[in-house]
């Protein structure tokens, strides 16, 4: 199998011709390795691989999961492999080697997944694109002189050049949907409490970070989200599952839906002209799908919800780094964190306890004005940021001019749709539909009432048959032959 070859498949595809003999999980992980090696150059999405994997892979030795022998990437926060580094792309934990997988490790691994490398994330994954000083600028395959989005920045870089059909990859505040909808992926945001995070934590930044991945196609998001949902053993609860298998609802459409659709944000920024009509033209392909579309968009107070989340995050990224700090014998400081991780650090240790609890209050009283709102509308549409992929360095996590709330206010100028279903817990997904005049993706995000997996991907699985996407690919992508130079 040659590259051009191996990048006509999704995830399922491959594990298709795995199980029929088509081909061995060896010679998939060897071209993966190789596709690594053509974009990688001028992405730096991938900072480390595992070629002795690949050299001594079986199919005998593989699980029998639905995505046997498929090669796949972890991000290098989150959640972690024993015996592989786990640094949180910062200059404190370099050289941190994880003693334990984590239970989302475990059952990628039981999918049939087969880990080959790391992918890169902006330090401590509190930023809006993929610019760490550990590790540098990871670049968009569409146009490398323009931003991957963050934290997943990496991840969706690497699906998208076609190096690997499926990737881990992780959502705090917009961090799965924000890259996919830059890089033209599919990026779901499970229900909270849907995949788990455990043993590290019970409830992952409070509730409102969860583990996934990122894939080229909704049948792909769906059968994985199968093969990972489910609660681990001591995870504070657990929640509702389907009726039937995810992968099942994108054989199937849905019924009439009543559908709301929103350009408005609630805090920050309009959205560029370009991201309002990729909206609209979306919604009036909802209403010519049978369904019943209405602009309409819950209402709560927009600052009051930013500033809770910028407290919750800083608290959290305290409390983390101290603990890293405590792991490999390092003191925090401005020669280890970039100075906006560093100013969100010593803010986050300012926080006395009640200044937390305050903020879960207002993310309380925010879910309590959105639920409502779900219960007359089955779907919200929105755009997923304000604004398409802007160039590199237009978010600098080492700006010295930026206090912590300055850096927060910077990144949620771009991504002001998607932080709002990290507090809720609800189910959102980002899809490809659109593209800018000058070819950047356009992401448009869908949410559903909690536990509405299902209605999502029925969606999904209809607006990628309305408007397919899978055969677009960017610039920088494993079947070219050769891949230009960084733009500058």
């Amino acid at each position: 199998m040659n590259l051009t070859e191996y990048a006509e498949f999704d995830g399922l595809g491959l594990a298709e011709l795995v199980a029929r003999g088509d081909v061995e999980p060896k010679e998939l992980a060897e071209v993966a390795l190789q596709g690594v090696e053509v974009v990688n150059p001028a992405l730096n999405a991938v900072i480390e691989t595992f070629p002795e994997r690949a050299a001594s892979l079986t199919r005998e030795g593989l699980p029998d999961g639905l995505f046997r022998g498929v090669p796949f990437l972890i991000k290098d926060l989150g959640m972690t492999e024993e015996g592989v580094r786990s640094e949180s792309c910062s200059r404190l934990a370099e050289g941190l080697v994880a003693d334990h997988d984590t239970e989302l490790m475990v059952r990628f691994r039981n999918a049939g997944l087969v880990n080959l490398g790391r992918t890169t994330a902006p330090e401590m994954g509190y930023s809006t694109t993929t610019e760490s000083l550990f590790h540098g600028a990871t670049r968009n395959p569409w146009n490398t002189g323009r931003i991957t989005d963050g934290s997943s920045g990496g991840a969706c870089a690497a699906v998208a050049a076609g190096v690997v059909p499926v990737a881990h990859a992780n959502d705090g505040g917009g961090s799965i949907r924000g890259p996919a909808a830059c890089c033209g992926l599919v990026g779901l945001k499970p229900t909270r409490g849907r995949t788990p995070t455990g043993p590290d934590h019970g409830e992952f930044l409070s509730g409102l970070a969860i583990e996934f991945a990122v894939t080229r196609t909704v049948r792909d998001s769906a059968a994985l989200l199968d093969e990972l949902a489910g609660p681990g053993v001591g995870d504070p609860y657990v929640i509702p599952g389907p009726d039937h298998p995810y992968r099942y609802a994108v054989d199937s459409r849905p019924d009439k839906q009543r559908v709301a659709f929103s350009t408005t944000p609630w805090f920050g920024p309009d959205p560029e002209t370009e991201i309002v009509a990729a909206v609209e033209a979306t919604a009036e392909l909802c209403e010519e799908m049978g369904h019943e579309v209405v602009e309409a968009s819950p209402n709560f107070d927009g600052e009051a919800f930013l500033k809770a989340t910028h407290d919750v995050w800083c608290a959290h990224m305290a409390h983390g780094i101290d603990h890293l700090a405590g792991v490999v014998g390092r003191v925090p400081g401005p020669d280890n964190l970039e100075r906006c991780t560093w100013a969100c650090y010593e803010y986050g240790r300012s926080l006395k306890a009640h200044d937390l609890l305050r903020g879960f209050d207002v993310f309380n009283a925010v879910s309590r004005s959105v639920a409502p709102f779900f219960c007359e509308f089955d779907v919200l549409v929105t755009p997923n940021s304000s604004m398409l992929a802007p160039p590199i360095g237009t978010f600098d996590q080492n700006a010295p001019d930026l206090d912590a709330w300055g850096w927060t206010e910077h990144l949620f100028s771009f991504d002001t749709f998607l932080p709002l279903y990290n507090t809720t817990g609800q189910p959102a997904i980002t899809l490809p539909l659109h593209q800018s005049e000058d070819g950047l993706p356009i992401g448009v995000q869908f949410a559903a009432r909690f536990g509405g997996e299902t209605t999502l991907l029925r969606f999904a699985a209809a607006l990628e048959e309305a408007l397919p996407w899978v055969d677009r690919r960017p610039t920088i992508h494993v079947v070219h032959p050769c891949c230009p130079k960084p733009a500058s």
